[in-house]
């Protein structure tokens, strides 16, 4: 009965779990004719196909691949009881072996592919003490191999080898240690597949005892592997709400800045901030009623987006009530100048960046011009140089010029008596250049650089200046797929790097 418990065992075992080794190059039409009789089960062809291979793979210097064929063949031997000839196959195989004089774990591992064979054979024999002693070589080779695939072809073999000999107990204890193996790697089918085959051929060979133990703790263990499942999906679910919630807070802190200006503004921004409540309440609802990031995100941009056009409506009502008001009031010019850098602002995030259109320019001549602006600008014996070749570059003419404008108005405030301020234009790349804005003043503290292109970043006086010159310059070179910043290696100073991409 055991033995044929072993034969049930092994072939579901053999055919589901077997380990495979790598293979060092494809198949040779030899040992594809082989596999192909196997299959049809034309033993006597597929045996001599299969040692004809081993030849053939061992002449040409592909040790591995011979001896996979050798102990392909050696298993259709003893399937027919031709113990001599198998026995003989394997020894030639591992002469074989040694004659490629393989590294250490090179040559463990096919050693165990050996003596497996070995040990299939002393167990369809019923020699348990010849087995015992393969098993024992078996784990030799598995652990001089430093392969995992090979250590857990090893507990299959164990495991065979304990069932057919009536060591029933530490049969359990392997397939225990597979199964704790496979489901600690999440490997939840594999070790029910193993059960599964455990159970099925406990009954086929009517092993009631076998099947009892095997079915216990098949169920024992059907209950781990569920609770684990459910966790890993809560924790997959609690990781998806984290990363919804992450989300959400990136975008609501963007827009907090906003609602303080606004709200300084005038009575108007109480009503923006309860829409924006609304909105972030609505908001918040959706991506609690979905479990998918995408629409979370786009759900966010389009609420970012409503946002900033109901920021640049305001800006745009409140226009003609300040323009009625007395302009050589400071405080009203500041607030008119305000409304338009806000409007401007909102005007520049909504835009399309496919819009944004270039035309050919002389860009010395482009930069003569604006140069000659700000030269009644800059303070006594300040030196205004300009550094631009002789050359003509696609650009938008209305974005650069702002832009550089901007740049070299607050160089020429900042820039004491006796200073410098450089306007440089440089080709990095055939489609890059850069126009760099520099002078020789106090320069921009290194803990403020890094907000200074950040809209709304603080309350202030609005007749010292609004802060959103530089954030408006960002947005423009952004628009033309290029992008504004401070040089942290230019220390004489400030100098501001505009970047553009033909």
């Amino acid at each position: 009965m055991y033995k044929k418990v072993f034969s049930l065992i092994f072939f579901c075992l053999f055919t589901c779990c077997t380990y495979v080794c790598a293979q060092d190059a494809q198949k040779s039409d030899l040992q594809k004719r082989a596999e192909q009789f196997d299959a049809n089960r034309e033993v006597a062809k597929a045996r001599s196909t299969y040692i004809s291979a081993f030849n053939d793979y061992i002449n040409n210097g592909k040790v591995r691949q011979g001896v996979e064929c050798a102990t392909k063949a050696t298993a259709l031997y003893y399937k027919e009881n031709f113990y001599h000839e198998a026995f003989e196959l394997l020894r030639r195989a591992e002469q074989a072996i040694y004659a490629s004089k393989p590294d250490a774990s090179t040559l463990a591992s096919l050693r165990y592919l050996t003596t497996k064979e070995r040990l299939q054979m002393y167990i369809k024999l019923r020699k348990a003490e010849s087995a015992k002693e393969q098993l024992n070589n078996l784990e030799t080779f598995a652990n001089q191999s430093s392969d995992e695939n090979i250590k857990n072809d090893l507990l299959y073999n164990k495991a065979i080898y304990y069932y057919t000999f009536g060591m029933n107990d530490k049969g359990n204890a392997v397939f225990k240690e597979m199964a704790d193996k496979l489901t600690a790697s999440k490997d939840y089918d594999k070790v029910d597949e193993v059960y599964q085959a455990l159970i099925s051929n406990g009954r086929k060979s009517n092993n009631a005892s076998l099947v009892a133990q095997s079915y216990s703790n098949y169920i024992a263990w059907k209950d781990s592997a569920t609770a684990l499942k459910h966790a890993d999906e809560i924790a997959a679910l609690k990781q998806q709400i984290s990363d919804n919630e992450a989300t959400i807070a990136d975008k609501d802190s963007s827009l907090t800045a906003r609602w303080a200006t606004i709200i300084a503004l005038s009575i108007l921004a109480v009503v923006l901030a309860a829409a924006l409540i609304f909105g972030g309440m609505v908001l918040m609802r959706y991506i609690l009623l979905t479990r998918k990031q995408k629409k979370t995100i786009k759900l966010a941009n389009e609420s970012n987006a409503l946002k900033a056009k109901f920021i640049s409506n305001i800006a745009g009502q409140l226009e003609p009530t300040f323009q009625k008001l007395d302009k050589r009031v400071p405080e009203v010019q500041a607030l008119l100048d305000f409304s338009g850098h806000i409007q401007q602002l909102s005007d520049l995030e909504n835009a399309d960046e496919d819009a944004i259109e270039k035309e050919e320019t002389a860009i010395q001549k482009f930069s003569e011009d604006i140069v000659d602006q700000i030269r009644g600008k800059v303070k006594k014996d300040v030196n205004l140089t300009l550094n631009v070749p002789k050359m003509n570059v696609d650009i938008n003419k209305e974005y650069v010029s702002h832009i550089l404008l901007h740049l070299l108005n607050n160089a020429a405030e900042y820039t004491p008596e006796g200073g410098s301020i450089w306007l440089d234009f440089k080709k990095r790349s055939p489609h890059t250049y850069q126009f760099l804005v520099s002078d020789t003043g106090k320069g921009i503290p290194e803990e403020q650089r890094e907000d200074i292109f950040k809209p709304f970043r603080e309350v202030r006086d609005l007749t010292t200046g609004d802060g959103l010159g530089l954030p408006i310059c960002k947005q423009m070179a952004l628009k033309m797929k290029g992008d504004l910043d401070i040089d942290p290696s230019f220390t004489k100073g400030t100098r501001f790097v505009l970047e553009l991409h033909a």
